[in-house]
């Protein structure tokens, strides 16, 4: 008798420890989680929150720095397992290009806007719509300034220039990164010049230059200055494989307030997971939504774990 309660009272015992997730261990494969960063400040502000969750939470992360189009085929070769910067519109040949081998978690941030803009002193000199470029071709110097080699949104200024749109057949695309960019936009503002560039928002430009976004370029950016989403996506079959890292990912949206704060905090000189931290610290409340039915690697309530890590 003692010995079939004793067997009773270790299945009870094994079964709880069951049901409470203390075996659910996370496998090996799943255990680091390798994203890819455009080198773009907005994804490198997700991929902040996003690693500072999971280490919380016992995985290892690696970040790829890779543009837009070698991030979708390493996708491809499965090489990288999460993508937080799918941006939608402008990137939907990718997606559809890609549609076998990825697969779209969510969308994880709305009321973005990206397209062109030029600073307020050229927009109150005329330039307020794509029709108006043309006419100050001088001023600059017909050319605009993109972002990095091959990404989506040249291409559309490409396709744009090889039309001949709004009469700008004889300009041409200027692809540097967003860095090198941003600095010739500098350049420029310190001296008054007239140049255009692709522009976005969440991003801190928007705070560091006084730039206004040209309306028109609705066949090439879509309707409400290039409005756009940004989607989560992952390899395929990634969710199957790593569940418990994919529950994060459905769980996880970001607003604009809180991307351009942690841009803003990185700028001044912290990480992004050190911004990432310090805004999670300030608010706190959203760790709730976001590592509900997530475990740590070895089972455990994610929750508890990641406010622990943050000394919340």
């Amino acid at each position: 008798m003692k010995k079939i309660s004793l067997q009773k009272t270790l299945l009870a015992a094994l079964v709880s420890t069951t049901a409470s997730g203390a075996f659910a261990a996370v496998p090996e494969q799943c255990q680091t989680v390798t994203m890819t960063d455009p080198g773009w400040t907005d994804i490198s502000a997700t991929n902040g929150f996003a690693t500072t969750v999971l280490e919380a939470l016992g995985y290892k992360t690696d970040i790829k720095l890779l543009a837009v189009p070698i991030g979708f085929e390493s996708i491809k070769n499965g090489e990288i397992d999460v993508f937080l910067g799918n941006w939608m519109p402008a990137q939907s040949t990718f997606i559809e290009k890609y549609a076998d081998n990825l697969d779209v978690i969510r969308t994880n941030l709305t009321g973005v806007k990206f397209t062109l803009a030029v600073p307020e002193y050229m927009y109150d000199k005329g330039v307020q719509d794509f029709k108006d470029l043309n006419t100050f071709a001088k001023d600059f110097g017909a050319r605009i300034y993109g972002i990095g080699a091959g990404s989506p949104a040249n291409q559309n200024l490409m396709n744009m220039i090889d039309k001949n749109d709004f009469d700008l057949g004889d300009w041409r695309v200027v692809e540097s990164g967003e860095q090198a960019m941003l600095s010739q936009v500098a350049r420029a503002v310190k001296r008054e010049k007239g140049i255009v560039f692709l522009a976005w928002e969440p991003h801190p430009m928007n705070v560091n230059f006084d730039l206004k976004y040209l309306s028109g370029g609705d066949d090439y950016f879509g309707p409400n200055y290039g409005g756009a989403t940004i989607h989560t996506v992952t390899r395929k079959d990634y969710a199957s494989e790593c569940p418990n890292v994919t529950q994060l990912l459905k769980n996880m949206a970001f607003t604009l307030d809180m991307e351009n704060t942690a841009i803003a905090m990185a700028s001044e000189g912290l990480s992004p997971n050190e911004a990432a931290s310090q805004w999670l610290k300030q608010n706190p409340d959203i760790l709730d939504s976001w590592l509900e039915g997530v475990s740590t690697t070895s089972g455990q309530p994610g929750l508890v774990a990641v406010k622990s890590a943050l000394d919340l």
